[in-house]
């Protein structure tokens, strides 16, 4: 599993709440994004967010990566200050 892990500042409750609602109105994904899973984090104190995005393959999250790079910033929560490009190396959840 890889995981492309992007940081946001600037970022206010009004913009989060905008982004969510286009997300959730979308019909997935934009093309070209292959994304297994997408988490978005925020702390609101700080005015920070982290979004989470999961890809099968590298290739994929390197695909997604043009993609995401090309947005308008319009459509982020904030200001991008950093991307990283991860492979999982661990993922533990206790049972419930």
């Amino acid at each position: 599993m890889y995981v492309r892990v992007v940081r946001f500042t600037d970022v206010s409750a009004d913009r989060i709440e905008t982004v969510l609602g286009m997300i959730k109105e979308s019909d997935g994904p934009p093309p070209g994004v292959s994304a297994r899973r997408l988490q978005i984090l925020s702390d609101g104190e700080q005015g920070t967010a982290v979004v989470l995005q999961y890809f099968d393959t590298a290739d994929d999250m390197r695909e997604a990566a043009r993609v995401f790079e090309a947005m308008d910033a319009s459509e982020t929560p904030g200001t991008r200050v950093s991307v990283d490009n991860c492979e999982e190396q661990l993922d533990i959840t206790p049972p419930s």
